[in-house]
């Protein structure tokens, strides 16, 4: 069965780069017809909707830092101030500071915790109270991370996040599924996208040649592409999932729990 979401709108997080992008242009190629995509940069987020309105579905920017406690609820409002639905949501926005035990402050603790988690968890509250609304039912994917089940000790923070939003996604799916609400989320292995090209090569300082360092240390010879995790997200999304709900996918090329 093919992905497909006809007629359906979407929101989308993160949306103007990497995995965002990816999930927003892959629904526009799946038939929705109405996409809200979120960002921080009003001039990418609108050359993004131009894009993606060109792909068949009208597509409409909300300007939204996710560190500010009414963004969900104002990204929400707009969705359904211009579209009247929301059939699914992607969650895919998310900072991946490095923090460990024994650096990390409060301020780092706040600032992760707020986009990473206290955010996504927002949006699906007014997410799910439109679908309920509705009553038709809807889907919902995390972009979780493969980080969720430990972390490197300098992402025990952004970890603890991934981890929080696991266990929300599990919750949601359980309280919701009466409603035939799925709930789904991804840990995402190690993936090359430009943020994570920015946090390697300029933040952490290791240079251009990161990438192929760390392309040549993974079982497969590269890291996960964007548009890999899009389409599972979006397989998620549709209803060539069937009833699944409530699953977090490990979508990594090391086995998790193996002794590697």
């Amino acid at each position: 069965m093919e992905a497909r979401l006809d007629g359906k709108v979407a929101i989308v997080t993160g949306a103007t780069q990497g995995i965002g992008a990816a999930i927003a242009g892959t629904l526009a190629a799946s038939g929705v017809s109405g996409l809200l995509i979120t960002g921080r940069d009003p001039e990418r987020g609108e050359a993004m909707a131009r894009r993606l309105s060109g792909l068949g579905p009208k597509a409409v920017f909300v300007a939204a830092d996710l560190a500010e406690e009414d963004a969900p609820a104002r990204i929400v409002s707009q969705c359904l101030d211009v579209f009247g639905r929301i059939d699914a949501l992607a969650n895919a926005a998310g900072l991946t500071d490095r923090a460990g035990f024994l650096d990390a402050d409060a301020a780092i603790w706040e600032k992760l915790f707020a986009v990473n988690a206290r955010a996504p968890f927002f949006l699906m509250q007014g997410a799910i109270a439109a679908m309920k609304s509705r009553g038709g039912g809807g889907a919902i994917v995390n972009i979780l991370s493969i980080n969720a089940h430990c972390g490197a000790p300098d992402l025990a923070v952004y970890s603890a996040t991934k981890g929080a939003l696991a266990t929300l996604t599990k919750n949601a799916a359980n309280a919701h599924k009466g409603d035939r609400i799925r709930v789904n989320g991804i840990n995402m292995g190690w993936a090359d996208t430009p943020g994570e090209r920015r946090m390697q090569g300029e933040t952490l300082g290791l240079g251009a040649g990161w990438i192929d360092a760390a392309n040549a240390a993974v079982p497969f010879g590269r890291l996960l592409a964007a548009q890999e995790v899009a389409n599972l997200a979006v397989f998620l999304l549709s209803d060539a999932a069937g009833p699944m709900t409530g699953s977090v996918i490990d979508q990594e090329q090391w086995v998790v729990g193996a002794n590697n």
